[in-house]
């Protein structure tokens, strides 16, 4: 990476400093409190040095978010063992994402909802995998015929809705878990094929 520029920016080791520093700050103190001098002072650095890599903090933080979502989407499992019972398989990975992502939603909420353009390409990626797991689902003879997109959507809010209201209220990570499961449990007693 040492000497890529990107719009006369440089990329380099000292970038991805700069970026883990401030993942760093961000899982700690939480991302409303990370700005370019407390970066700046933990890494005992000048304004160039920053200013030569990245525009702003924004800027950084939107890689540090990007790159937790990209963890947490790769945490997620498609391949579904047809000998498992179906929803306490989905259930099962619901509830991991919800645990891996817990604490960075914690750090990040202000800014996951200040950063829209960022939650629709992780939407998306959602709305592709909850449509994977539908099929299956069908397939298995374990879930109705049901719209796929309205599902999805359904799905999707739920999933987003519980996670932004857990975080705000400052649930433990144990009480959240036990309430998503439940949540989880009642939405798909709905969607089961009778």
């Amino acid at each position: 990476m040492s000497g890529e520029t990107k719009d006369n920016l440089i990329c380099d080791d000292i970038s991805d400093e700069i970026i883990a520093v401030t993942e760093r700050l961000a899982v700690r103190d939480g991302a409303k409190n990370v700005n370019v001098r407390r970066v700046l002072k933990e890494m005992n650095v000048t304004n160039r040095v920053f200013y030569n890599r990245f525009h702003n903090i924004d800027e950084v933080l939107e890689i540090v978010y990007k790159n937790a979502v990209i963890k947490m989407q790769d945490s997620v499992v498609s391949d579904i063992d047809i000998n498992t019972d179906f929803f306490e398989y989905v259930i099962d990975v619901a509830v991991n994402v919800l645990i891996k992502t817990y604490d960075v939603k914690q750090q990040f909420s202000q800014y996951m909802f200040e950063h829209d353009s960022l939650t629709e390409a992780n939407r998306l990626w959602w709305d592709e995998k909850i449509k994977y797991f539908a099929k299956v689902g069908r397939e298995t003879g374990q879930i109705k015929e049901l719209d796929d997109d309205k599902l999805s959507y359904t799905i999707w809010c739920f999933f987003r809705g519980f996670n932004a209201d857990a975080v705000h209220r400052k649930l433990s990570k144990e009480e959240a878990i036990e309430r998503f499961s439940f949540g989880l449990q009642c939405l798909f007693d709905g969607i089961k094929k009778q």
